[in-house]
C-alpha cells in the first residue's frame, strides 16, 4: 500500500485544505477527511512554528455549506465560514439516489442534474475568494453520453467545460467511461483514475485459496468498451485474457438502446478457470449476467464480477438468482457512489473502500505533489500479491 510517509511531501501547501462533501456525499467526505485530520496531527509538530503551514493541521477540514431549498424545490449554496486563500476540494456524487427534497410538497429524489446543479451552486458561492478549486466527481457526470452519433447533446464535454469556466483547476473522476472526454478541455487539468489495486486487494482478502496465475485464472472483459482494463488485469497478474462482444439487433430501439441479441466469446477456454470479469460499471447487471452466463456453459471455476460504479438500477433481485445459482460468487464494487443497506448486506457482495485513496490524493495536491503512482499502481499490485501468495496478512 502506497502510505503517506512514502512521498515526498515536501513543498510548502498551495494554501489552507478544505474539503465540501456536497450534499449526497457526506458518508465519503466525512471517512477522507478522518484520514487527512489523524495524519496531519501526526506530523503537525514537524511545521509547528512555521508560518507558511499555518492551519496546517486542524479538528476537521470541512467547510461548513448549506444548499437549502425553497418550496418550488429550487435552491441555493451557502458557505457559512471564511474559505479566503483555501485550497479548496469538493466531492460530489452524482449517483446518491437515495437524497430526497420537497417539491410543492411531494417528495423527490434527487437525480445527477441535480447533484451537477448542487454542484456548481457551491462553487458559484465561493466566489472567486478560494485559492484554487478541485472537483472529485468518482462518477463523471453524463459520461455515458460521451460521443455523438447522430444528431444529439454531447453533455460530458459541457459539463467540463461549464466547470472550468466557473474557475475549476483540476477534476479528478475514477474510471472514466472513455477517458477522450478530456479533450473537451485540453488545456485544463483532468485526471481519470483506476480502482484496479482495490478490486485485487479486496478480492484476495475474502477469497483464500485462489491461484494467481495463467493455468488457473482469467481475465474478461464483458464487451469491447472495457478491453483495456482486462488487458491491464491479466497484464500486472500474469493472466491470459478474453473477452465477450455485443450483438446488437440494431433493427429496434427499446428503453433507448438496440437490444443485445448475444454475447460472442472471443479468447482461450475458461474451463476450471477462475475468471475476472471487469467492467466500469454495473447498471441493470444483465451483461454481466448473462456473461458469466455464457462462462458458465464454458466451465469456467468460479467468476467474480468487479466494477468501479455498482448502479443496481433493476435492483439485486436478478444478483441474488445468480448467486443462488452459483453462475456468480462474487460482485466487488467500490464505496466511491451510494450503497444501498440491501446491497452491504448480501453475502457476495465486497465493497472496496477509497476513502484512503482519495485522501491520499487530496494530501498530495495540497503540497502540489505528483500523482504517478496513483494512476500507475504497478508497484503496490505485485506487492500485494507477493504478501498473499507468501500467506501473509493483507
Amino acid at each position: 500500500m502506497l502510505h503517506r510517509s512514502d512521498r515526498t511531501l515536501e513543498n510548502i501547501p498551495i494554501g489552507g485544505l478544505g474539503l465540501i462533501p456536497i450534499v449526497g456525499c457526506e458518508n465519503l467526505g466525512h471517512r477522507v477527511n478522518e484520514y487527512l485530520v489523524r495524519w496531519r496531527q501526526e506530523s503537525n509538530s514537524i511545521h509547528k512554528n512555521d508560518v507558511t503551514f499555518t492551519g496546517f493541521a486542524r479538528d476537521s477540514f470541512i467547510i461548513d455549506t448549506k444548499i437549502p431549498r425553497f418550496g418550488s424545490g429550487e435552491a441555493k449554496g451557502i458557505i457559512n465560514e471564511s474559505i479566503r486563500g483555501r485550497d479548496l476540494f469538493l466531492l460530489v456524487d452524482v449517483c446518491n439516489y437515495s437524497v430526497t427534497y420537497s417539491l410543492t410538497g411531494h417528495s423527490n429524489h434527487m437525480s445527477p442534474d441535480d447533484h451537477f446543479q448542487n454542484l456548481k451552486r457551491i462553487i458559484a458561492a465561493i466566489e472567486g475568494k478560494g485559492r484554487r478549486i478541485t472537483v472529485i466527481m468518482p462518477f463523471l457526470y453524463e459520461s455515458r453520453q460521451h460521443k455523438r452519433s447522430s444528431r444529439e447533446s454531447l453533455d460530458c464535454a459541457l459539463a467540463l467545460q461549464e466547470l472550468v469556466n466557473m474557475g475549476v483547476s483540476n477534476i479528478i473522476t475514477f474510471d472514466a467511461h472513455d477517458p477522450r472526454v478530456q479533450n473537451a478541455i485540453p488545456l485544463n487539468s483532468f485526471e481519470t483514475i483506476s480502482p484496479t489495486y482495490q478490486f485485487i486487494k479486496g478480492l484476495l482478502r475474502h477469497v483464500k485459496d485462489l491461484q494467481i496465475d495463467c493455468e488457473h485464472m482469467m481475465s474478461i472483459s464483458p464487451d469491447e468498451g472495457s478491453i483495456s482494463r482486462a488487458v491491464y488485469l491479466a497484464n500486472v497478474l500474469g493472466l491470459d485474457m478474453g473477452m465477450f462482444y455485443k450483438r446488437r439487433d440494431y433493427t429496434q430501439i427499446i428503453d433507448g438502446r438496440n437490444p443485445i441479441v448475444a454475447h460472442e466469446f472471443l479468447g482461450s477456454s475458461v474451463e476450471e478457470k477462475d475468471v475476472i470479469i471487469i467492467d466500469d460499471m454495473i447498471s441493470s447487471g444483465d451483461s454481466i449476467i448473462d456473461v458469466a452466463r455464457q462462462l458458465k456453459k464454458r466451465k469456467a471455476k468460479r467468476i467474480f464480477a468487479a466494477a468501479s460504479f455498482g448502479l443496481f438500477t433493476h435492483g439485486l433481485d436478478a444478483f441474488d438468482q445468480a448467486y443462488q445459482e452459483g453462475i456468480i460468487d462474487k460482485v466487488l464494487t467500490t464505496n466511491l457512489i451510494y450503497q444501498s443497506p440491501e446491497l452491504l448486506s448480501r453475502p457476495y457482495y465486497i465493497s472496496c473502500n477509497l476513502s484512503k485513496y482519495i485522501a491520499l490524493i487530496i494530501d498530495t495536491l495540497n503540497h502540489d505533489g505528483s500523482l504517478s503512482k496513483f494512476l500507475s499502481p504497478n508497484e503496490r499490485i505485485q506487492n500485494i500479491v507477493a504478501k498473499y501468495k507468501r500467506g501473509e496478512e493483507i
